[in-house]
């Protein structure tokens, strides 16, 4: 339900799958630390397989800097592999290094391989074969040119690469863009002017360009500000480009999309934890979290809703303390879910995930309030899933909150509504890797600490 690589966080990542359905995600990967430098640790990718999307298995690392002197030196940053003729091509950003006012200089270079399970990497050349053009975009302080993601033209030959840039005829602070180039070789680029600048994002990550089934395109992209995702939709990939809103809700971030294996189009993304893993640590880089299922609808935006895959990692119901498990409850004027509370057993409410119906929230301790969101519509069904500090929501099916809690023990749920308490039945979630004890485990819950 959950995975970063033994004793490390997972960042940026990319997805593959081989001819025997074996998947892959490439990742960056660093340790856990509170004052994350990104340009001495995030200096190579990690690699893990598996067969559902759920259950990953390390495979250690695959890819990381380029000799002194080159344009990756520094550091190596989000990637795209895809396949090509009987192989694969990687596009990813290298950082050469810094401004003087220490910003990290970016560009995209470009790797082969004649294998498809995302290793046997071989560079082409020395050199990026794309970099920002200053007649759009910023080339110095505050630039940006990371998290290619490249896909076939849909109007010739050759293809075309998404990139995340800084637009140059906008404030600093909403000049988030995803620029655009062309190539008919995959070797020699042609810079354009932005494809999506929507003039009020600060930055605008890890663009995901996918063909939906009637030929239009979904472009995703990760808003720096919020920490979440949102959705553009398009007749062909010149646009017009139509902003559909967010996708997910803060706190997930950078997603990909790919083909699961019951043939649905699901969506993985990141995670963040806490430094400590306790409440009172500093969001860090985190794990990636489980599929969620892209829904396309005719005349809605996008959502991402519950994946049945999943469904054959839940137990049966039980009305139990359990730490990880998923429950649904009916939303019927203003209910409180209490998952944890402050003792073994009972106690007072520790983690409350609540809804009036148009707004929801995750409570920690004293009712405090540690995420909210306005939901679009009134709901009458929410969907709780936990696994370790996690928390998702799903409203009427919709993905709609995630937040990380550490706080209290786990307990029987239960909801308040009218006045009234009731348990609520819930079902197990079986971890994959539950007998993992390293930092990247999913959090066991409270310590036991012996007493004096």
């Amino acid at each position: 339900m959950r995975y970063a690589p033994p004793g490390l966080c997972l960042n940026d990542f990319a997805l593959l799958r081989d001819a025997d359905g074996v998947y892959t995600v490439l990742h960056l990967q660093g340790p856990w630390t509170d004052e994350f430098d990104h340009l001495r640790m995030e200096t190579s990718y990690g690699r893990a397989t598996s067969t559902d999307l759920v259950d990953w298995h390390p495979q250690g690392t695959a890819f990381g800097n380029g000799l002194p002197g080159r344009f990756d030196q520094q550091a190596v940053w989000t990637m795209h592999p895809f396949r090509y003729g009987n192989g694969m091509a990687m596009f990813y950003t290298g950082v050469s290094g810094l401004t003087p006012d220490g910003w990290p200089l970016q560009s995209v270079g470009l790797a082969y391989s004649e294998r498809t399970d995302g290793t046997g990497w071989r560079r082409h050349g020395t050199g990026p074969v794309a970099a920002a053009d200053p007649r759009w975009y910023r080339t110095g302080d505050r630039m940006g040119w990371r998290d290619p993601f490249v896909v076939p033209d849909d109007e010739s030959d050759g293809w075309i690469m998404a990139v995340c840039a800084s637009d140059a005829s906008l404030p600093i602070e909403v000049s988030g863009c995803v620029a655009w180039a062309t190539s008919g070789d995959l070797e020699h680029w042609t810079v354009q002017p932005p494809l999506v600048s929507p003039g009020d994002v600060d930055e605008l990550e890890c663009p995901v360009l996918e063909r939906l089934d009637d030929g239009s395109w979904l472009l995703l992209g990760s808003i720096g500000a919020t920490r979440g995702f949102e959705a553009w939709t398009a007749p062909r990939l010149r646009g017009p480009w139509t902003r559909r809103g967010p996708l997910g809700p803060t706190g997930a971030y950078a997603p990909r999309v790919i083909a699961a294996p019951d043939g649905s189009r699901v969506v993985l993304h990141t995670t963040p934890r806490r430094v400590g893993l306790t409440d009172a640590g500093s969001l860090c880089r985190g794990m990636l979290a489980q599929p969620k299922l892209l829904v396309i609808p005719e005349d809605a935006a996008p959502h991402l809703a519950w994946w049945p895959g999943l469904d054959g990692w839940l137990d049966e119901e039980t009305d139990s303390p359990v730490l990880h498990a998923v429950g649904d409850i009916e939303v019927t004027g203003r209910v409180e879910v209490i998952l944890r509370t402050d003792t073994v057993g009972g106690g007072v409410p520790a983690l409350t995930i609540g809804c009036d119906g148009k707004e929801l929230w995750a409570a920690g301790p004293g009712g405090h309030r540690i995420r909210e969101t306005r939901l679009t519509e009134t709901v009458s069904t929410m969907r709780v899933l936990t696994v370790g500090e996690y928390v998702e929501v799903y409203a009427d099916g919709v993905f709609a909150l995630t937040v990380p809690c550490y706080s209290g023990h786990a307990a029987r749920w239960t909801v308040r509504a009218d006045g009234r308490d009731r348990t609520v039945p819930v079902r197990p979630v079986r971890l994959p890797d539950s007998h993992r004890d390293d930092a990247s485990a999913v959090w066991p819950g409270p310590c036991s600490r012996p007493s004096a």
